[in-house]
């Protein structure tokens, strides 16, 4: 029995001590009714938890739901759902949420689910005053107080019969906006609206209208009134007088102001009338315009005048407009139809007119001076009038012109342009310059005192000459330059050098160098040139040929090198031949000198071991040699005897001691012997 119990105790206990074990299977979030409601209506966002038990055991769980990443609902439960209630959506509430779930240390989150609650609030819309004047402005605040910034305002401006007037503000931190409109000239009931706008998912979405608010918009001034007087159709030469006024509601800072062609004639201040007077001439004929301004406010009213003609421009003619100095001028102003006028004749000028004469007319010796625009005026009634200038231009002869070479002698380098320049002194512009080459005309120019000419067709052998033209207008007719004949200069081509001989040169022998070109003007500069470890000009001469010889006398040792010639002329252009190598080499007579006392020591050396030679030999045959010596000894003896009687006292001498040697050698020698038998 006890064991019964005890095996019933354990099995209890091991039930009890059964570790409890969860999973999520998912975490799910929806919405109701619909992830797309209105504004205002209810939201609910529900979090379901769907976990798997081992045993049926209560489980705390932990929801908290986000919008857009922020925390917006949180709360405790045992049971596996939890809900979060929105009374009245706004447009605030549209975003994507997300529900996270923790129990028992494990937490899952649920995926994210986008509402939008479409529709937004209807903006709201104050103006900071009723009551405006003209040129005033009209601060305006627009406000969503239930959304959420980044918004846009679009504000507008509603007058009767015309297209509103639009403003738009972007504000990406607040829910309100303020804009300014000001009033103009001619608003006098203005309304103004709001409305909002905001991006959902890329989409724009709008906001309903605002309340319209009513503005009202008084004059400080009434519109202007300009008159003109006598009459705005008046002759020219009459007074007229302009007359502008208003009516103010307060005179301070009020200014009204006349002008013609946007330049200003007269303006006053603080003054309700403005007057302004003039003598009509015809340039007054146009519209004038009187502004009355005040602050930001401005009227303005418009008025046409016409001004007659009294008389007509004079006419100014001259007897010539081209003539030679020192030839009569006459100038003749009148006025078509018209006589009685005050004449007066003058010449323009920069720094004012001159006056020449009171008269219609004017008569005058010019010269060159007097070129120049001329003009007349006529005076009628206080009203001056000026006729079209008419230029006179008084010519004096060109002197014969002189042709030169631009920038030295007459020469020209072949294949480069010659450039020429064509010159008179005297003579009053414009010229024409004509250049010829023989009778061929090249270049006609026409400038004040000089023109140039470029030929770039120069030849070998052309030998026709240049001259140049010159004339003007006046009568005195062309003037010609003297010929210029022209030296074609060409160029060194193909320098070359030679040596004779070529090569090796014995020392001390004359060398003679030719540096010759195949073309080239003369005079040629020819230059010969050694180089070694550096350049050393060794001959320089110009010569009236295509060749020139160089000779050096004695060449030596140092003279080994490279040599090379420069040619050269006016074309100014060195041109350098190849180089020749010439070797300085030791003369036959040097090489015997040198052969000599070479060879005279081998000589020496040779018949010096001969000797030595013949004597050990000589020494090595003993007396059998001697006895041969003294019998041979004898028969020179009697030899040597007969040529000492031949040959006279030169050889006596010598002859007799060397035999008297012999004799007494072979008296010894034959005592030896005698001995020895």
């Amino acid at each position: 029995m006890y064991l019964a119990l005890l095996v019933i105790f354990l099995q209890c206990s091991e039930l009890y001590t059964q570790e409890e074990v969860f999973t999520f299977n998912a975490v799910e979030i929806k919405v109701q009714p619909s992830v797309k409601v209105k504004n205002g209506a209810p939201v609910s966002i529900v979090c379901h938890a769907d976990i798997s038990k081992n045993t049926d055991f209560q489980l705390k769980h932990n929801f908290t739901i986000f919008k857009d990443g922020k925390l917006v609902f949180m709360t405790v439960s045992d049971k596996g759902d939890a809900q979060y209630e929105i009374p009245m959506a706004r447009s605030s509430d549209t975003g994507d949420y997300e529900c996270t779930v923790e129990a028992g240390r494990k937490t899952k989150s649920s995926n994210s689910l986008h509402v939008w609650v479409t529709g937004m609030t209807k903006p709201i819309l104050t103006a900071e005053k009723k009551e405006v004047l003209e040129g005033d402005v009209v601060k305006l605040r627009c406000e969503l107080p239930e959304e959420v910034p980044p918004l846009y305002f679009f504000f507008r401006k509603i007058k009767m019969n015309s297209t509103p007037k639009e403003k738009h503000v972007f504000e990406p931190y607040r829910n309100f906006s303020v804009v300014e409109f000001s009033v103009e000239e001619g608003d006098n009931i203005l309304q103004f609206d709001c409305f909002g706008r905001r991006t959902v998912k890329l989409e724009f979405e709008n906001s309903e209208h605002s309340n319209k608010t009513l503005v009202t918009v008084r004059e400080p001034f009434i519109k202007p009134t300009l008159s003109a007087k006598p009459s705005n159709n008046i002759t020219e030469g009459d007074r007229i007088q302009f007359e502008c006024s208003t009516v103010v509601a307060r005179m301070r800072d009020i200014e009204i102001i006349l002008q013609k062609n946007k330049t200003i004639l007269n303006s006053v201040r603080d003054e309700k009338i403005l007057k302004y007077s003039a003598i009509a001439t015809l340039e007054d004929s146009g519209e004038y315009l009187c502004k009355v301004e005040q602050g930001r406010a401005s009227k303005t009213t418009k008025l046409n005048v016409d001004v007659s003609e009294l008389f007509p421009k004079p006419i100014l003619a001259a007897s010539m407009n081209k003539l030679d100095e020192n030839t009569e001028l006459t100038l003749s102003c009148s006025i078509s139809g018209f006589r009685k006028a005050n004449f007066s004749i003058l010449r323009k000028n920069s720094n004012g007119d001159i006056w020449l004469k009171n008269s219609r007319n004017l008569t005058m010796r010019v010269n060159v001076n007097d070129t120049g625009s001329y003009i007349c005026k006529a005076e009628v009634k206080g009203i001056v009038k000026e006729s079209k200038p008419v230029r006179i231009n008084v010519y004096a002869p060109v002197s014969k012109p002189t042709l030169s070479v631009i920038g030295g002698l007459p020469e020209v380098v072949l294949g480069k342009p010659l450039r020429l320049i064509c010159h008179s002194v005297t003579g009053t512009p414009p010229i024409t310059f004509t250049f010829y080459k023989g009778n061929e005309i090249k270049k006609i120019v026409i400038n004040d005192t000089y023109a140039t000419f470029l030929d770039e067709n120069i030849r070998r052998n052309d030998k026709r000459g240049y001259k140049c033209d010159a004339r003007n207008n006046h009568s005195s007719g062309v003037k010609t330059s003297n010929i210029l004949n022209i030296t074609v200069i060409v160029p060194i081509r193909n320098a070359s050098l030679g040596s004779i001989p070529y090569g090796e040169v014995e020392d001390g022998s004359e060398t003679a160098f030719l540096c010759s070109v195949k073309e080239g003007s003369w005079p040629i500069l020819f230059r010969i040139f050694r180089k070694t470890d550096h350049e050393v000009l060794l001959f320089e001469k110009s010569e009236n040929a295509d060749r020139v010889m160089w000779r050096k006398e004695a060449m030596n040792r140092q003279d080994t090198g490279t040599y090379y010639c420069i040619a050269s002329n006016r074309a100014n252009v060195d041109v350098k031949s190849h180089p020749i190598t010439i070797s300085v080499i030791l003369a036959s007579w040097q090489k015997g000198v040198i052969a000599a006392f070479v060879l005279i020591p081998i000589a020496g050396a040779v018949a010096l071991t001969l000797w030595w030679f013949l004597w050990k030999k000589k020494k090595a045959k003993g007396p059998s040699v001697e006895m041969s010596g003294s019998a041979l000894a004898t028969n020179l003896t009697s030899e040597k005897l007969t040529r000492q009687h031949n040959d006279g006292d030169y050889y006596s001498g010598s002859g007799y001691i060397e035999d008297s040697e012999n004799h007494m050698k072979s008296t010894d020698e034959s005592k030896e012997n005698t001995r020895a038998s």
